[in-house]
């Protein structure tokens, strides 16, 4: 009994069909919090492995913040209307315009900066790395550079709700939970200030 109370357990916080569910928690040996863990690490899998299919549906969703100051939008896309017309791709994109309305991302992927964008950030790392022995230099420089960028790329940023999957992750989830392709192809934050 206890297997399957863990089985319903683990496919009500994943939302992962019941077989895959299953499958990861006879590896796991039992254990959810394993068994998350290999979920996720064959969401990955799963959402590369759909990577070219075509995106022909989606929704687009808002969230509204701080008393009508802050405003986070996105347009999540997926493969057909079937999926794009359920309550739970609908509240992703909500989620998702959530964390852009607290998160505050410049771009949706590492391909959207601009050489511009990394000059601009080189010559304020530069300074700050003078102090830097000249060895440790270039790598120092990388590694600020790396952090910076990975705080403005929402697809690298940690997921507002939950700190330890990032969002890139939390959609190979939802490629996973669906069976099709899932993509943020647009995103925008407005505000007052």
């Amino acid at each position: 009994m206890a297997v399957s109370n863990d089985l319903k357990r683990l496919r009500e916080e994943t939302g992962v069909s019941v077989m895959q569910c299953k499958k990861a928690l006879e590896e796991a040996g039992g254990n959810i919090e394993k068994a998350k863990i290999i979920l996720r690490k064959a969401s990955v899998s799963i959402a590369s492995k759909k990577a070219d299919r075509a995106l022909r549906a989606g929704v687009a969703a808002a969230y509204t913040h701080a008393g009508g100051s802050v405003v986070g939008a996105v347009v999540l896309a997926c493969e057909t209307d079937f999926v794009s017309k359920t309550q739970e791709f609908g509240k992703l994109a909500y989620e998702l315009a959530m964390h852009v309305a607290a998160m505050d991302p410049v771009f949706r992927s590492r391909e959207d900066i601009t050489e511009a964008d990394l000059k601009t950030a080189r010559e304020v790392f530069e300074k700050e790395a003078e102090s830097v022995p000249e060895a440790a230099r270039p790598k120092a420089m990388q590694g600020k550079i790396d952090k910076y960028l990975s705080e403005r790329v929402l697809l690298e940023q940690p997921y507002v709700k939950d700190h330890s999957i990032t969002i890139r992750g939390l959609l190979d989830a939802a490629v996973q939970k669906f069976g099709e392709k899932v993509e943020i192809v647009r995103f925008e934050r407005l505000s007052v200030k």
